[in-house]
């Protein structure tokens, strides 16, 4: 089994407001280890950047402990946490007439003297950061010259160059489009593969989650965390548990969530596994749930749809039928 890099015993996470403690979850037993790629996922509110930056050390922890590769959170300076976890959070770094050369080498504050000064070490570091997040190329840049992707990848490389054990991520793809968020999910995921690495992230990208991490954190508002792999948590019903809903469910037979329409009319579908999953998402949203031996039968074949005597090449005309 592979070395624990952060664990918890009894940990409560919450937040202070006009003198009052707040807690949003309690007695968690979490453990990150070396080359996990792990995810936490949960709902609006349930506490996911809070434990993010109470694992960080950046908030107090009301309750329990943190163990950093074994030494207790609360008795290691500020430096030597630096020097143990490197945090991207969601704010954006909006400095006026700094390259993203700048930006990474600060990654190497925790090392460096009291100057501030950069050694060749350090800038062989910053380098090699750059170089993984594939921004060679645009190293001498400003910030405000790159788009929102290239921008997160600078963060990341940041993080890199801090070379710490553990890497802890803030919603790294909010604001990404598709492309972005793919490509970051995928570093994330070689990063901790092969440097062995332990990396957390937050997200609100199930569907990438599922895909791309070794274990995910599923955080429910009231119960705590459950952790393991994806698929067993998917078969497990967790996924269901944290995110039931009377508007939708869980969809286990694909990852996805499927929102609950009412379905007053019934039809019996059949044909190519592929094309009668699309075709059941449309009819599903013009009222129709799927039944043997209904009145209406359709009959899905590899270049069209047939009811009765009418076929129809499209499902746009079906639907219209249909309506």
């Amino acid at each position: 089994m592979q070395e624990s890099f952060i664990s918890t015993q009894h940990l409560s996470v919450g937040y202070s407001h006009k003198k009052h403690q707040y807690l949003v979850q309690t007695n968690l037993e979490l453990v990150l280890r070396k080359g996990e790629l792990v995810c936490l996922i949960g709902p609006n509110g349930s506490g996911k950047s809070t434990l993010l930056r109470s694992l960080s050390g950046l908030q107090n922890i009301p309750d329990g402990a943190v163990f950093i590769r074994g030494k207790n959170l609360n008795r290691l300076s500020r430096r030597e946490i630096a020097q143990q976890i490197a945090l991207v959070l969601t704010d954006r770094i909006n400095i006026e007439n700094a390259s993203v050369h700048d930006i990474v080498s600060l990654g190497r504050q925790p090392y460096t003297n009291w100057w501030g000064k950069i050694s060749d070490d350090d800038s062989a570091k910053v380098f090699e950061a750059i170089k993984t997040v594939h921004l060679e190329q645009k190293q001498h840049r400003f910030m405000h010259e790159l788009s929102d992707g290239e921008r997160q990848r600078v963060m990341i490389a940041k993080a890199l160059a801090q070379d710490t054990a553990i890497i802890l991520l803030d919603e790294p793809t909010a604001h990404l489009d598709l492309p972005n968020r793919v490509e970051i999910m995928l570093l994330l995921h070689r990063l901790a593969h092969q440097t062995k690495k332990a990396i957390l992230l937050s997200t609100h990208e199930l569907d990438l989650a599922l895909q791309a991490a070794d274990k995910i954190w599923l955080m429910d508002n009231q119960k705590g965390i459950v952790g393991g792999i994806p698929e067993d948590l998917v078969l497990n019903g967790s996924f269901n548990n944290v995110f039931q809903n009377e508007h939708y469910t869980f969809n286990t037979a694909n990852g996805n969530f499927s929102m609950n329409y009412p379905l007053d009319k019934e039809a019996t579908v059949f044909g190519e596994k592929t094309r009668l999953y699309w075709t059941l998402r449309a009819l599903a949203r013009i009222g129709y749930r799927a039944v043997p031996n209904a009145v209406t039968q359709i009959e899905i074949t590899d270049t069209s749809w047939k009811t009765g005597k009418q076929e129809f090449r499209h499902i746009e005309n079906l639907l219209n039928y249909l309506s």
